[in-house]
């Protein structure tokens, strides 16, 4: 972990300073960019291994900067929002956006998630590379596939990674907590609206499956079930 670097995209220099500040003691090299299309620019010329994106930037919003790189890479970003506001969340989780802070943050906080979301991406190698069969639904953890019925179905990262979590335990619960753990690497923070949007995307691509879904333990989690 220590030398990989972190990309952080803030028009505040205050926030960047601060956050290279306790990246780079924990080891971390780090860029910075002031606005989108420079932030664009630093992807493609540096390919960090985690992008520490705000939403407000000048020329291109984070929004728009995350939908660009989700169009060709799977690279972790990590949103940071001025507002604690759902709609913001659930905008960025839902372009592919991996994890997200409110301002203020604890710089502390920052570093902690950069780390457990490369310790997740760490842990992607799969220790066996056999398919794994729920029902109709085909998921091969060394091509990073899915099929329903033998049909490809194209899946972002992190909502393959839920489906192959869902598929390891079939039919037991598991909180949004062990969810939260064993797919983005990081304890519960309280916030399991991360978890719920990426669950409601994956029910969308079982919609086509005759025999598996997601059912909802209410006050409790979800689980697969062929």
């Amino acid at each position: 972990m220590p030398g990989k670097l972190v990309l952080v995209v803030d028009d505040e220099p205050n926030i960047v300073e601060l956050a290279t500040l306790y990246l780079e003691r924990e080891g971390f090299r780090v860029e910075s960019a002031g606005d989108g299309l420079s932030a664009l620019d630093s992807i493609e010329r540096h390919s960090p291994a985690v992008i520490v994106l705000d939403i407000m930037l000048p020329e291109m919003d984070g929004f728009e900067v995350c939908r660009r790189v989700r169009a060709d890479s799977d690279v972790p970003i990590l949103m940071l929002t001025a507002r604690d506001d759902d709609v913001d969340k659930i905008v960025g989780l839902e372009l592919g956006a991996d994890d997200y802070l409110t301002k203020p943050f604890n710089p502390r906080e920052l570093v902690a998630r950069v780390k457990a979301i490369l310790r997740r991406l760490d842990r992607e190698t799969p220790q066996s590379h056999e398919p794994i069969r729920v029902g109709d639904i085909s998921i091969d953890p060394a091509r990073r596939e899915v099929h329903i019925l033998g049909q490809l179905i194209e899946m972002r990262a992190k909502e393959f990674d839920l489906l192959a979590a869902l598929a390891e335990h079939e039919g037991i619960v598991l909180s949004r907590e062990q969810l939260l753990n064993l797919v983005w690497g990081y304890d519960f923070y309280g916030e399991s609206r991360t978890v719920d949007v990426h669950v409601a995307h994956l029910r969308k691509h079982l919609a086509m499956s005759e025999q598996v879904s997601i059912e909802t333990i209410t006050g409790v989690g979800y689980k697969l079930v062929a």
